[in-house]
């Protein structure tokens, strides 16, 4: 799990970063991301809908998985940035390391590395 600092917080926080933000789309999520007027550290957050899903231990997978790929990478991540990961429904029968790595191509793909 990420460490809470670097957790994305408030329908409002989620709402802007989808609206305003840009998209950059995986095999098995989709990323939206925006930059902030501060300099502070990236915060993530991991939507995983039951359309993903009907089960719930799917779902918190789905979650852990996003969340452990990028507890690795926070400190190469740009600050700045609010970031939301939209699971779409092929990640329920992506393995975690398949997960793992894309989260890494995808954040290459959108340019947030530093």
């Amino acid at each position: 799990m990420i460490a809470s600092v670097y957790r994305l917080r408030g329908d409002n926080s989620f709402k802007e970063v989808l609206d305003k933000g840009s998209l950059v789309q995986a095999e098995s999520f989709g990323i939206a991301f925006v930059k902030r007027e501060d300099t502070d550290v990236p915060r993530f957050g991991f939507v995983v809908s039951t359309k993903v899903s009907k089960e719930a231990v799917q779902r918190n997978r789905i979650k852990r998985a996003l969340s452990e790929a990028v507890r690795f990478m926070t400190a190469d991540i740009k600050k700045g940035y609010d970031v939301v990961f939209l699971a779409k429904q092929k990640a329920a029968q992506t393995p975690t390391d398949r997960l793992m790595n894309e989260v890494r191509e995808a954040i290459k793909k959108a340019d947030l590395f530093i």
